[in-house]
């Protein structure tokens, strides 16, 4: 871990956010310690605030441009690209089996959420900032090339009349260290446009718009 924190340059106080930050939840079910998913949750929105603060400042005019490349900036894809430059796969806790196969996408992107969580508690805004400046803006080249379907459906529902998609969750399982989640994606809270399963729930949110981009029941002038 050590290695890590003096890779980022990190002035760290406490190390052990950033034990549990690095900690995935089949390692910590085995081991009896704590997983980095309360961490992931609040890195999550500390990304996305310095990703918004970002675009702010780069002055664009419309707030449409601002949140497709927000989305793309943030999407798991995304997040796996900046973690690779650090190789932050390499720091990953995981249980046994899990060890076998190696962290996937979902891993390595709830885990680099997770390290800007325990970054956040452990220093603050500023140096959270500077990590950002440091790993994600340099590596923007790389994402906006992203498909971000959710960005994507939200275009095509709001081109013709102003009607809204939600995403729902409709069912999660397995055990906590693998769980799997489905989506759907509603028209006005009520018509099924799509369905789609990840490991993540946002990666089940993208199937889901994904599927409905598939099937092209989106087009709201067909819909009654």
């Amino acid at each position: 871990m050590k290695a890590l924190l003096k890779k980022l340059n990190l002035p760290y106080k406490d190390e052990s956010l950033y034990v549990m930050a690095m900690t995935h939840a089949s390692y910590a079910y085995e081991n009896q310690t704590e997983k980095n998913e309360k961490l992931e949750f609040l890195g999550d929105a500390v990304i996305e605030l310095l990703m918004s603060d970002y675009l702010y400042n780069e002055d664009l005019d419309n707030e449409g441009i601002m949140t497709k490349k927000r989305a793309q900036a943030v999407c798991e894809e995304a997040l796996v690209k900046y973690a690779s430059k650090i190789k932050l796969a390499d720091y990953i806790k995981l249980g046994k089996g899990e060890q076998l196969k190696g962290a996937n996408s979902s891993m390595i992107a709830d885990a680099f959420e997770a390290l800007f969580g325990a970054i956040y508690l452990d220093l603050g805004y500023h140096e959270t900032h500077r990590v950002f400046n440091k790993i994600v803006v340099p590596n923007f080249n790389l994402v906006w090339d992203i498909k971000d379907y959710k960005s994507s459906l939200q275009e095509l529902i709001q081109a013709g009349d102003k009607r809204n998609i939600s995403y729902q969750i409709i069912r999660e399982k397995g055990p906590s260290h693998n769980r799997e989640f489905e989506s759907v994606v509603k028209l006005d809270n009520h018509i099924i446009l799509g369905v789609g399963k990840g490991k993540t729930k946002k990666e089940a949110e993208q199937n889901a718009a994904h599927d409905a981009l598939k099937k092209g029941n989106y087009d709201s002038k067909e819909i009654v």
